[in-house]
């Protein structure tokens, strides 16, 4: 039969030192192990975080910088509409004040007689043109009665030579242009329903229209932003 030998005190010991130490052995191991496993996942976690931060800095700067961006064009775009504005204003108190200087010396052409008489006369001889009927009405100044009737009567002549067809024109005295006009004659034809007013106002009126395009172009030059031109 086996004999079964109990250890000594000092055997036990040895034994319980030993399997502390492998004990204490694989704890160490597994808590390095855990360790290193604990520093992967915090180095992952913290690139992912790292990147969203990154991401989110990156996307609220571009976000801010758009904003920026937009806010100035809308500022540039403001202020230069306003400075547009301004310029369009200038021009356009500049042209005003032209025709306002033209209308006071509108009276100065009537002053002259002989030169009267031949703006008269063209005047007269345009209505022909555009009336092209044999009987037609004059309205004029009371005070040009005289100087008008030479105007037909040279007009006339001109309008036969010219045309080969004769006209004759009357002074409607019932309705004379009135005294406040600075001179000029209204035809009227078509029995009375049609009326050709070249007084000297409505013909500055016509010139305010017809000449601004070529005034702003002497005055400011090619408008930079228009695409066609007659």
């Amino acid at each position: 039969m086996s004999q079964v030998h109990s250890l000594s005190d000092d055997q036990v010991g040895q034994e319980l030192r030993k399997m502390t130490a492998f004990i204490k052995q694989e704890a160490q191991e597994k808590a390095h192990e855990i360790e290193l496993k604990a520093n992967a996942e915090f180095n992952i976690e913290k690139s992912k975080l790292k990147l969203q931060e990154t991401d989110s800095i990156d996307a609220t700067y571009q976000k801010k910088f758009k904003q920026a961006t937009m806010s100035q064009q809308i500022t540039r775009s403001t202020v230069a509409n306003k400075t547009r504005l301004r310029v369009l204003g200038a021009r356009q108190e500049l042209l005003d004040d032209i025709f306002a200087q033209a209308e006071k010396r509108l009276g100065e052409a009537a002053q002259d007689r002989d030169r009267y008489e031949g703006v008269l006369k063209g005047l007269i001889l345009e209505g022909f043109y555009a009336m092209n009927e044999p009987e037609l009405k004059i309205r004029a100044r009371k005070a040009d009665y005289e100087i008008v009737e030479r105007a037909i009567q040279a007009a006339a002549d001109e309008y036969k030579e010219k045309t080969g067809k004769e006209t004759r024109a009357t002074i409607d005295d019932e309705e004379p242009v009135a005294e406040g006009s600075t001179g000029g004659v209204i035809i009227i034809g078509g029995n009375g329903k049609i009326d050709i007013d070249n007084t000297f106002e409505a013909r500055l009126d016509l010139l305010k229209e017809s000449a601004l395009p070529a005034m702003r172009k002497a005055l400011f030059g090619e408008n930079p932003n228009r695409k066609f031109f007659d």
